[in-house]
């Protein structure tokens, strides 16, 4: 930081001042006892805070960061792109970033599937983009009644209204659960297939965290469910929304939840790791089948009235780029079966016995820790391993360790036993 920077004291202050942060009480944050971490620079998996302590970013910038901080091509492609436009309108323009991100997303699916890309500015946007399209398009086609979703128990699909409504946490979602989509939540694939024919007909589209549920606590879906859910749907005429917000990009072994279960959905909201965790960006990708329905003279109103102010951004659009580059120059994926393992090993020789741990599970480079019911909380145990150089958070009484994809064998082990370190001085 700069000589004249504001001290650490003296930023903690104006934060406390001005900001407002997300799931936070700001009661507690703004108490005099509280000194809010500030974090001042990030190079590979490391964090620095103002005070010059080094972490690792154990939750990889709250599930968006993939190749690291400070990766040099990602930094590099964002200064290239700076040197020729930061911005342009994708109302009536378009620009070359987009195009070409575009034509990447689409290889990335199997022909003739997911053709035509929408971008947006982050999951919340990419789903609500899923859902107007899905009732939309019933709309095109003579069906307007066909305008429910149904989502699952539990599961987190963003906080704008048309998301949050499709949200199954009731912390975070029934504040607002009368607002937004007509939406029925099931627990189960079990439970969706006693659904009522009659509620069938007035519904378009189902939607589902693929996998793993995020904000349940990591909660893992059985092995089978998601193909068998997209065969539920082709047979009843029923959309399938895959929300890998959270899930694409490598974070559950492959490059995305549904190719290990050969799912192409019809529609797919990707955010977080887009851009390698540097901007917000976020796209929804669907049918050809589906685009065509909204093809019209201006006088037919078929037009997806749908849009913001930096779709397409091309600085997000070069950062996404350059991160879908790095997986191939750097065999992303492939070396990622070596950590995976390597993970599931280091949790069962330095967590699994201790005794305030309840359950451990891990879907690819996603790990939760369960804490026992009668131990310190989540956010206790979180607070007590920064001393150990681990930062992460905690769902409810879940520890969620996912990393950078790029963390090296000795950075993960050193995560693992900060864990350990933290949950021994603190049973």
């Amino acid at each position: 930081m700069p000589a004249d920077a504001p001290t650490s004291a003296e930023l903690r202050n104006l934060d406390k001042k001005h900001l407002w942060h997300p799931f936070t009480q700001m009661q507690d944050w703004c108490a005099p006892d509280h000194d809010p971490l500030v974090i001042t620079s990030g190079k590979g998996v490391w964090l620095t805070d103002s005070e010059g302590r080094r972490y690792i970013d154990g939750n990889s910038s709250i599930w968006t960061n993939i190749h690291g901080h400070g990766h040099p091509a990602i930094d590099a492609a964002i200064r290239q792109q700076l040197d020729e436009i930061a911005h342009c309108s994708g109302l009536g323009f378009t620009n070359p970033t987009a195009i070409l991100l575009a034509q990447k997303l689409v290889q990335l699916f199997p022909p003739d599937t997911l053709s035509r890309v929408f971008f947006s500015d982050d999951g919340s946007t990419a789903i609500e983009c899923a859902c107007k399209m899905a009732i939309q398009y019933r709309q095109l086609d003579d069906h307007p009644e066909r305008s429910h979703f149904i989502a699952f128990d539990q599961a987190y699909h963003g906080d704008t209204a048309g998301a949050a409504s499709l949200g199954g946490i009731d912390t975070l979602h029934h504040r607002f659960s009368s607002f937004g989509f007509d939406t029925t939540h099931v627990a189960s694939l079990e439970q969706l297939k006693q659904v009522p024919a009659e509620q069938l007909h007035q519904t378009t589209a189902v939607i589902i965290e693929p996998l793993i549920q995020g904000a349940a606590g990591m909660k893992l879906w059985p092995s089978g469910m998601l193909s068998d859910l997209a065969q539920w749907c082709k047979a009843h005429d029923i959309f399938l929304i895959l929300d890998e917000v959270m899930t694409g990009f490598g974070r559950t072994g492959s490059m995305f939840a549904c190719q290990q279960e050969d799912v192409t959905p019809d529609f797919i909201a990707l955010a977080k790791g887009l851009t390698g965790g540097y901007l917000p960006l976020a796209a929804t990708l669907t049918s050809e089948a589906i685009f065509e329905k909204f093809l019209g003279s201006a006088e037919d109103q078929k037009t997806f009235y749908y849009g913001h102010s930096y779709n397409a951004n091309p600085l997000g659009c070069a950062a996404a780029l350059a991160n879908l580059q790095i997986f191939e120059s750097e065999q992303t994926l492939h070396h990622l079966q070596e950590k995976i393992t390597l993970l599931k090993e280091l949790l069962a020789e330095h967590l699994a016995d201790l005794p305030n741990i309840q359950a451990i599970r891990q879907c690819g480079f996603i790990a939760a820790i369960d804490l026992a019911p009668d131990g310190r909380s989540g956010a206790e145990i979180c607070l007590a391993v920064r001393e150990h150089g681990l930062l992460t958070r905690p769902i409810n009484n879940t520890i969620v360790l996912m990393p950078p994809l790029c963390i090296s064998p000795d950075e993960l082990k050193t995560a693992v036993l900060a864990l350990h370190k933290a949950l021994i001085q603190n049973s």
